[in-house]
């Protein structure tokens, strides 16, 4: 059966995508003062899939061309969970992590050789460095909770990238962190938090996987958190454990808790978010949204 998980041609949305669409990211404006302070998002993410689904490569895509070209990215992904907080390897090209399997030969050959990101990593050291000292990894390369969604966002790979580990899932000390990285927004940086509104893979049946059959308890925590979010209700979001869908949307919760860093960035943490995504994949929700 054809499907974003079986298509006839791997890849071939994603190569569709390549020569009509990401094109126009090479004409993307960058940032400028005048743009003022860079939002920061918080995205689902999604896997090798999402290069299968020119819907999704669309929402992305049109995302990215939404903001100024921003002078660098720094992303919190679910897929890298360490303490004390660490930062990925700043050299150019440092070599990607295919931290998933059952895809195709294609998505692990794939590549995002991004620019030398050295000063990027200087300025989020100084910001850190009296409440929460940052490890510079020698060699750790971007997880597929980066480089995928950024090689449909920003397809040229053109921008200075880090990642930035995720050290707990505690609410406040997470929101905690996206106060000290702020500041970076003032100087066209976007700070991303990767996840997946809801990530109940262990209980998804056939008919999500192959027809986008959305669960209730998928339903469900995507009502409540998108009801949240309306009303700017952080401390509802941080008692997330009491939620409808509960724990079936999250058996492991660290594709909703990247959320907190990018609260913590805002400018106005209670202001609602501008959602830009709030649809499904194979029964999951994929809500995403940009804050001031």
């Amino acid at each position: 059966m054809t499907s974003i998980l079986h298509p006839p041609v791997e890849g071939a949305a994603f190569d569709a995508f390549l020569q009509h669409s990401a094109p126009a990211s090479r004409d993307h404006e960058r940032w400028r003062s005048e743009h003022g302070t860079m939002p920061a998002l918080y995205l689902s993410h999604g896997a090798p899939p999402v290069f299968n689904d020119a819907h999704w490569m669309d929402q992305l895509f049109a995302w990215s061309r939404s903001l100024p070209k921003p002078t660098a990215i720094l992303i919190v992904s679910a897929h890298w969970e360490a303490a004390p907080l660490s930062l990925s390897a700043p050299a150019p090209g440092t070599q990607l992590i295919y931290d998933f399997s059952g895809f195709g030969r294609r998505y692990f050959e794939m590549t995002y050789q991004t620019p030398d990101a050295s000063a990027l990593a200087a300025k989020i050291s100084a910001l850190m460095s009296d409440t929460e000292p940052v490890h510079e990894h020698p060699s750790r390369g971007l997880d597929h909770g980066a480089w995928v969604p950024l090689k449909v966002m920003y397809p040229y790979a053109d921008i200075p990238v880090l990642q930035l580990s995720m050290p707990t899932h505690d609410p406040d000390r997470l929101f905690r962190i996206g106060q000290q990285l702020r500041p970076l927004r003032e100087e066209g940086v976007l700070i991303i938090g990767s996840g997946y509104m809801t990530h109940g893979l262990p209980f998804l049946g056939r008919d999500s996987w192959e027809h986008n059959v959305i669960p209730g308890w998928s339903r469900d925590f995507d009502d409540w958190a998108a009801e949240a979010l309306a009303a700017g209700r952080i401390d509802v979001l941080a008692d997330f454990h009491r939620a409808p869908g509960m724990p079936y949307a999250h058996p492991t919760v660290e594709h909703y808790t990247p959320i907190f860093v990018t609260f913590g960035a805002a400018t106005d943490p209670s202001a609602p978010p501008k959602v830009v995504i709030d649809d499904f994949q194979m029964g999951l929700a994929k809500r995403s949204f940009q804050v001031a």
